[in-house]
């Protein structure tokens, strides 16, 4: 579907989920989107770590796509980029901190000399064919949030991207009222905004009122302590290092991507009073009351340092009486994976605190007076909810009729909205869809790989190889089995599969089924007898 005279908006990810964010504006026959972010896999995908969405309606339209806008650096506005920018072939625009942790995943893929990425300016103005774009700073868990005023021959729309209400924040700029007070004056058809804390009856809180909590927590501990947070929170890095220095502890960092944020923030003018570190080593010679360790995987994430270091099987080492502080909150979804890593800790002797036993997190969104606030400034026409489940999504609209906007449209993925002329509708439905990357191949979601590993995780594999000599059996037949629930009882279950491929060789060719055929259903047969499963059953037949 092509925008004619018409201002279009349609989401391909981020609306009816979390994460995985990415949305088109469509204006007289041109697109602009706004963030291109992935998706983590759950246990669904086996065997895979990030989920991509399924481009292929603007990759349909690419000469009508203008470029690619990006609000902040988390994984689920840019994680796609490294992936899907080089065939998408538009220019990239990004803030300085952004565009640094962009460049550096452009890098790790080899592409960034062939990707067109230009830094925005706070409040800078440019133009993408009918768009008019401007950067408006707002406060997020990350530097550099930043809402867009889209400006369209058919009106004004404010995409607020992820933000909230923080007026001393740690880093960076905190949301003007003046300014976004002043483009509500000036008339916006449609705020498009986050729906994420709508459930929350209470403001998000500044990140500056989390040091008391995490000074606390820290300042008590006898022995080793580590603290787990957003890897991409470079405001609670700051937070921390404060900490640090406060309990004269030395720091240590622990992830690649903690590595990655520091190195970025400090080359775009943040963190410049940061602690120096102390390696690995350092930290472990150190007595115990004398070092923090700062690590990723406070979701739980099974190649983090955290997953490692409970495990055992990290350079960094926790014993009883250390301490681990989860200054996150857990997002919904990862409450056994985090469950089980507290698990193995607390069987070391290890305490965990989380943010439901001090004020050691605040989040990056707003809650409800946030939202009521940003539309007194804003006073739009129109409230478009993204960044939520449906049910986010939902209550985000009825929040918003409630504090007297006029109109909500509650979209969801794929859905193309008609903004202006006239009413706003559904017009129309773009395909949507999923994509895996799998080790250094992007796949279908859904495709026959990963649908064969996710029958090969509930059901196992059986290999059989036959050897033939004129038609009759040449030797033995070869049976082995990989995840087949078979253990005490395999000799016997061995000796008859093998009597059923015999058997199966013996009679030949059946009717509408070839040899390999008919032996693939023998084993299978015994297979399902015996477990009560239904493996996949391969078949080498070699005739001499």
């Amino acid at each position: 579907m092509t925008p004619n005279n018409e201002l279009l908006f349609c989401a391909l990810g981020g609306s009816g989920e979390i994460g995985m964010n990415v949305n088109l504006y469509g204006c007289d026959g041109q697109w602009m989107m706004v963030d291109c972010g992935v998706t983590f896999a759950d246990p669904y995908y086996p065997g895979i770590d990030v989920i991509l969405p399924d481009l292929g309606f603007i990759e349909d339209q690419l000469d009508g796509l203008t470029g690619i806008v990006l609000t902040h650096g988390h994984e689920d506005h840019i994680g796609a980029l490294p992936y899907l920018a080089l065939d998408l072939g538009v220019p990239l625009y990004a803030s300085a901190f952004t565009a640094g942790l962009i460049r550096g995943k452009l890098d790790e893929e080899g592409i960034a000399d062939k990707v067109d990425l230009r830094i925005v300016e706070p409040g800078e103005r440019f133009e993408m064919g009918p768009f008019g774009v401007t950067f408006v700073p707002v406060s997020h868990s990350i530097p550099e949030g930043n809402a867009m005023l889209i400006e369209t021959p058919y009106g004004r729309v404010l995409h607020t991207g992820d933000w909230k209400l923080d007026d001393a924040p740690v880093l960076g700029d905190p949301a003007n009222a003046e300014t976004l007070s002043a483009i509500g004056d000036q008339g916006v058809l449609a705020l498009v905004c986050d729906s994420t804390n709508v459930f929350n009856a209470e403001a998000s809180g500044s990140e500056e009122s989390v040091k008391a909590g995490l000074h606390e927590v820290v300042a008590a501990a006898r022995g080793r302590v580590l603290v787990t947070t957003f890897a991409s929170n470079a405001s609670r890095l700051h937070t921390l290092g404060e900490v640090a220095k406060a309990t004269g502890r030395k720091l240590c960092l622990a992830g690649r991507s903690l590595d990655r944020i520091l190195r970025v923030a400090q080359a775009t003018g943040y963190l410049k009073k940061f602690p120096k570190l102390v390696d690995f080593d350092a930290a472990m010679a150190l007595p115990r009351n004398e070092v923090m360790i700062v690590a990723t995987g406070g979701q739980g994430e099974a190649r983090a340092a955290l997953a490692r270091i409970a495990d055992g099987t990290h350079p960094i080492k926790l014993e009883e009486g250390d301490r681990v502080v989860f200054s996150s909150k857990q997002i919904p979804g990862n409450e056994l994976a985090i469950g089980r890593i507290m698990n193995q800790l607390a069987a070391q002797g290890v305490e965990t605190i989380t943010e439901r036993q001090a004020h050691i997190h605040v989040s990056g969104h707003p809650g409800r007076p946030e939202l009521a606030q940003m539309y007194k400034w804003i006073r739009p026409e129109l409230l478009v909810p993204v960044h939520g489940e449906m049910r986010h999504l939902k209550e985000h609209a009825r929040f918003g009729l409630a504090q007297g906007i006029p109109q909500a449209l509650v979209q969801t993925d794929g859905d193309i909205v008609r903004l202006a002329p006239g009413m706003p509708e559904k017009v129309g439905h773009a395909p949507i869809g999923r994509l895996v990357l799998d080790g250094d191949v992007i796949l279908p979601a859904d495709g026959s790989t990963i649908n064969e590993r996710r029958k090969l995780g509930m059901n196992g594999q059986i290999s059989v190889a036959v050897a033939l000599s004129n038609g009759k059996l040449f030797g033995e037949p070869q049976i082995r089995l990989q995840g087949v629930p078979i253990e005490e009882d395999r000799e016997p279950f061995l000796d008859e599969a093998i009597e059923a491929v015999e058997r199966a060789v013996r009679e030949g060719k059946r009717p509408g089924e070839g040899l390999r055929e008919g032996v693939r259903l023998a084993v299978r047969h015994v297979a399902t007898r015996w477990t009560g499963k239904k493996p996949i059953v391969d078949v080498l037949i070699v005739e001499g």
